[in-house]
Formats: structure tokens, C-alpha cells, sequence
């Protein structure tokens, strides 16, 4: 499933063709979101605006489209006209005079009053977004810290949703790594330094990975991993997508458990249990 950072990533380039703009046409392939398509056709996108893993499509008449990639939605955008070769089934398309931005596999779509987007059953449960530009560090180390997080592992707060909006299955293990910290710890067993480490580190990690395009290794590593013409997939993560592999760092082998039925990643000597 995409994480915060490739949605983000999805909606700028879907901004770049649809904000701003007069929609000629909208489409829907959902049939019971077709009553939407009139009212919304003829109106101007205003702004694309992600939160966690969701994107709402603003309009200037007071209405939004949300949706939700899930699993399998993809965004692609190109001069009107021009369809992506595709056998996926179109859901959602918005067509200025020269562009399309077309959703792909996503069912997870509504079309939403934008004063009432606060009743969003999944909108209304999130906490803050992993790449809002005020979200400081502190933030997070007191969400950490407060009653509703602080006895829980943080292999599981870090995939709620309630905790930071945005953070998936590979975030979560970058993460944790980038601040050396166990995946079974809880933050009240935390020195206040560890906890401004896991802090830091869950900004650092989120805005790496939306500005590198999903990369999370340190852009020096990258560099030299890139020189040796290692492909994507074996160069993107520190222990995501790596076990039995030698860590980066100590050369240590990495582990791969479960952890909320999700696949977790960790270096035993880089984020050692005992503290």
C-alpha cells in the first residue's frame, strides 16, 4: 500500500495539471458516484491536499472529492486525450482543456461537502500528518509520552493511523531503525533522549523518503550504492525488505518478524532489545 510520502508525491503531480484549473469533464466508474459528475463538472480544483495516505481534491463550490489508494489505486496524469495503456479500471477523471488526472484500481472514493470533512470516518480518527510543514519533533515526543501511546509497543503505534497519519509498514521499520530503537520497546520505557531521537528520526525518514521518492538510506550511502549500479529495490531501505541480509551499518543480520500481522524489519545490534 503507498505510504504518506508516495501520496504526497502522487498529488503534486496530479496539482500540477488539476489546481487552479477549470474541470471540463468529470468521470466517475463508480455508478453510484455518478450523481456527483454534473455538479462537480464546469467547477475549479482549488487545491490537492493529502492527509496521511488520503487525497482530497478541493473544489471552489464548497465540495471535495476524497479517496484512498488502498491497496492497488494508482494516479496518472497526461495530455488529454492521451490514455495510459492500461487494463486497470478507471474509477476517477478529472479533464482540464489540456491535461487529464486519472485514478486507477482505487474503490475507497466520495464526494464530500468540504465543511463536513471533519465527519470523515477515517479522516476524523487521524492525527497529525507525518509531512505537515508544522509538525515539530516535540509534537511527536509528547504524543509518545501521553496516555493513549505511551504503554503500547511501538511496532504497533507506529502503523496507527490515530498516532502520525502516513506511516506504513516500510516507514515503520525505517524509522525505528534510524533512531536504533527495538520495535517491541514502549516509549515510556524511553530515556527523554530516546524519545526526542524516535522523534526527530520519524520526521527525518518521512520527508526523506517524499523528497528522494522513497528511498529512506542516507543520501551519502545512496550515493555510493547508486555507484555501484545496485537496481532500486535493493538499494531504497537500511532493513526494510532485507532480512538475512548484513546490516549497512554493523554488518549484523537482519531479522524479519510479524508484528500487528505485518512483516517488521530490525538489526539486532543496532536496536538491541535489552537496553
Amino acid at each position: 500500500m503507498p505510504e504518506g510520502p508516495e501520496i504526497r508525491r502522487a498529488a503534486d503531480k496530479v496539482a500540477k495539471v488539476v489546481a487552479g484549473q477549470f474541470i471540463e469533464v468529470v468521470g466517475f466508474g463508480q455508478p453510484a458516484l455518478q450523481q456527483h459528475e454534473e455538479s462537480l463538472t464546469g467547477q475549479t480544483v482549488t487545491r490537492i491536499e493529502t492527509r496521511g495516505k488520503a487525497m482530497l481534491t478541493h473544489f471552489d463550490h464548497g465540495y471535495t472529492i476524497y479517496s484512498h489508494n488502498q491497496l492497488y489505486g494508482v494516479w496518472r496524469t497526461r495530455k488529454r486525450g492521451q490514455l495510459p495503456n492500461t487494463k486497470r479500471s478507471l474509477r476517477l477523471a478529472l479533464h482540464t482543456a489540456t491535461h487529464s488526472a486519472l485514478l486507477y484500481s482505487a474503490s475507497d472514493i466520495s464526494v464530500w461537502e468540504t465543511a463536513a470533512l471533519g465527519q470523515h470516518p477515517f479522516l476524523s480518527r487521524l492525527g497529525p500528518d507525518i509531512l505537515a510543514d508544522d509538525l515539530h519533533w516535540g509534537t511527536l515526543a509528547e504524543r509518545l509520552q501521553s496516555k493513549t501511546f505511551a504503554r503500547r509497543g511501538l511496532s504497533t503505534v507506529y502503523l496507527d493511523q490515530s498516532f502520525v497519519a502516513g506511516i506504513g509498514n516500510y516507514l515503520r521499520s525505517e524509522i525505528l531503525f534510524a533512531a536504533g530503537i527495538h520495535p517491541d520497546h514502549k516509549a515510556n520505557m524511553l530515556s527523554a533522549a530516546a524519545c526526542e531521537r524516535l522523534a526527530r528520526s520519524t520526521l527525518l525518514i518521512g520527508q526523506r523518503s517524499y523528497q528522494t521518492g522513497g528511498y529512506t538510506v542516507a543520501p551519502e550511502l545512496l550515493t555510493a550504492l547508486e555507484h555501484a549500479r545496485q537496481p532500486y529495490e535493493s538499494v531504497r531501505f537500511m532493513v526494510f525488505n532485507r532480512a538475512d541480509l548484513p546490516c549497512r551499518l554493523c554488518g549484523d543480520t537482519i531479522i524479519r518478524q510479524a508484528r500487528s500481522s505485518r512483516r517488521i524489519y530490525w538489526c539486532p545490534s543496532c536496536q538491541p532489545q535489552k537496553k
